[in-house]
């Protein structure tokens, strides 16, 4: 029986796989330019042998510019000798932050307010009993 990898590597031997992997030399590619680069980076795709990167800012759009150079120089340890130009742009589209909805789940009190209160300290017998009348009134 073959390995899941296995089957995997044979079916992006593929001539139909091809853009998987293009992305996952973009990944590669992605993964090795430095920090600064790498966070101002949406996702790359390949058109007409250019790669265009999707940036998020504008002001990445100009750190790019000046560090092309590097990237045409990288293209060629993520194994991509077809590309023949790069190009970046800053998408007009805002990403939709997801609101974080969180739910204030109630719950139906179990206990009756049934137990004994054996305590000696006249302040934490008090509080126990205001307890017992929360639990009661709920």
């Amino acid at each position: 029986m073959k390995k899941v990898s296995t089957i995997l590597n044979h079916l992006k031997q593929n001539p139909e796989f091809r853009k998987i992997n293009t992305n996952e030399a973009i990944q590669r590619l992605i993964n090795v330019l430095p920090m600064k680069l790498k966070k101002g980076i949406k996702f790359g795709y390949v058109k007409n042998d250019t790669l265009y990167f999707v940036l998020t800012h504008p002001v990445y759009k100009m750190e790019f510019e000046y560090n092309k150079a590097l990237i045409n120089s990288l293209l060629s340890s993520a194994h991509m000798t077809s590309i023949k130009d790069v190009k970046f742009f800053v998408t007009n589209k805002r990403e939709k932050k997801q609101e974080e909805i969180i739910f204030y789940e109630k719950y139906d009190e179990r206990s009756y307010g049934i137990f004994k209160n054996s305590l000696k300290d006249p302040k934490l017998h008090k509080i126990f009993e205001e307890i017992r009348e929360i639990i009661k009134s709920s």
